[in-house]
């Protein structure tokens, strides 16, 4: 595994992990990772090299601002994309973007349908045995908090597949 793919997994996972957590992704996570890309790209291919790192940001980013502006996503959702990018380059950024966003409406449809009312009894019973199982230590309860709504989900949860999918198709 090359040195940009290794370091967009690690963001990858450790974004996952956050938003799962908190349904945040945090500064301190996307803009060192995104200054790491840029850093790495200019090390590796000098000026060109940096520009590219530069054009792959700027293609993670400005779409998704655009739906974190229409209240579809959140900030640092925007900002990982920035960070992969710079790793990632154009091409394979807006690739991700697009199996990301079709997990997504995939997520959706399935929130949608364990939210009927019948499925909503059978997720509080879900949360109820957890609560029970891992009560008092922050467990299971903290990581599903995001579900009980049914309006929102971490980003993540479409990200993460769409990343398998591009480096399985990608090779």
């Amino acid at each position: 595994m090359t040195v940009q793919l290794s370091a967009a997994a690690l963001l990858l996972l450790a974004a996952l992990y956050t938003d799962l957590k908190s349904m945040t992704i945090p500064n301190r996570l996307t803009v060192p990772f995104l200054a790491g890309g840029c850093l790495y790209a200019l090390v590796d291919g000098g000026g060109s090299g940096l520009l590219l790192a530069i054009y792959g940001a700027a293609a993670g980013f400005t779409p998704l601002l655009i739906l974190h502006l229409a209240k579809g996503i959140g900030a640092g959702d925007v900002k990982l994309f920035a960070a992969l990018g710079a790793w990632l380059g154009t091409l394979a950024v807006l690739q991700l973007m697009m199996y990301a966003i079709l997990y997504a409406g995939l997520v959706g449809l399935v929130l949608l349908v364990f939210h009927r009312p019948f499925a909503r009894r059978m997720t509080e019973g879900m949360f109820a045995f957890a609560s029970l199982h891992f009560g008092g230590r922050g467990g299971a309860s903290s990581w599903l908090a995001w579900a009980k709504n049914g309006r929102t989900f971490p980003f993540m949860l479409a990200v993460a597949p769409g990343a398998l999918t591009l480096w399985m198709i990608s090779g």
